[in-house]
């Protein structure tokens, strides 16, 4: 993205899409919110390649190989991480910021007046690149671009156009296309696992009943 755009990958979500759309998320979290930060409360240790976290995999596997480095939930609580714009594990920012920063793609590609993706954009993300037990998450899921998509190997949505994915200790953020919305989860107090766990679900399912 700098070789590109000239700048870093925190600077230009804050700068194109965070503040456009009013959006509390972050990627390098700057000092003036170190006292807004609340520290995970670590789950047991992570594990791979079971779905739910509950057998350790053996090291010559591939769970155990793409495991590299491994995670350590405690080291978000220290000032360097908060400010390294890791965008894969480093964002923050409450459930709010984060449906707003994804709402876009549920949206038709314009939120709050501001336009961010064309709508063949949002279409390419439904083009499957992948579909089968991940060898790494140990679960059956398939993948877009970008996300994973609502199949019948892991079912989230009763609408079709649908692509979520969740992270480490619960978090989770689902896009349906078809109702025009899109929910997001986050937690300090992590749970077990890497796909999202039941007090996210619990807000999903309640949500799609409140529709019906």
């Amino acid at each position: 993205m700098r070789r590109v755009d000239g700048r870093s990958v925190g600077k230009f979500f804050a700068e194109e899409i965070a503040r456009p759309v009013g959006a509390d998320f972050h990627i390098g979290l700057p000092a003036e919110h170190d006292a807004r930060v609340a520290l995970v409360i670590p789950a047991p240790p992570l594990q791979y390649g079971s779905g739910d976290g509950s057998r350790a995999p053996a090291r010559d596997s591939i769970p155990y190989r793409a495991a590299n480095p491994r995670l350590v939930a405690e080291q978000s609580w220290e000032i360097p991480w908060r400010r390294a714009e890791i965008p894969a594990a480093g964002g923050h920012g409450n459930a709010r910021g984060v449906a707003l920063a994804q709402a876009a793609v549920s949206h038709g590609g314009t939120l709050r007046g501001v336009d961010l993706l064309p709508q063949q954009t949002i279409d390419r993300i439904f083009d499957v690149q992948a579909a089968g037990r991940d060898l790494v998450l140990g679960i059956g899921v398939t993948f877009g671009v970008g996300y994973g998509l609502n199949s019948p190997r892991n079912p989230i949505s009763p609408n079709a156009r649908v692509c979520y994915w969740g992270g480490w200790g619960g978090s989770l953020v689902v896009n349906d296309v078809d109702a025009g919305f899109t929910m997001a989860y986050v937690m300090n107090r992590m749970g077990e696992g890497t796909v999202g766990d039941d007090r996210a679900h619990t807000l999903l399912r309640a949500a799609y009943a409140s529709m019906v």
